[in-house]
């Protein structure tokens, strides 16, 4: 699919006095869920909008999605932002 780009899982930043090990460990590895997992995805065709999908990898099938602020995101969990 050309209209949307995959940006990965919701991650927390590292601070300023992260360890080069610490910067590697979140620029390069991700997790690689069988099963339900929430991922940032990018609309590049009519909207240019970030939003959160929250799908099945074994199947592919969407479960969820929501603009950011719409889910509360902190790391390895996400939950209604209400």
């Amino acid at each position: 699919m050309w209209e949307y780009h995959y940006g990965g899982t919701p991650r927390l930043r590292p601070d300023g006095s992260a360890t080069e090990r610490q910067w590697a460990e979140y620029l390069y590895n991700r997790p690689n869920i069988a099963g339900e997992q929430t991922e940032w995805w990018y609309h590049r065709s009519a909207c240019k909008l970030w939003f959160l999908v929250r799908r099945d990898t074994r199947t592919n099938n969407v479960l969820e999605t929501a603009r950011f602020g719409e889910l509360k995101v902190s790391e390895g969990t996400v939950q209604s932002a209400e």
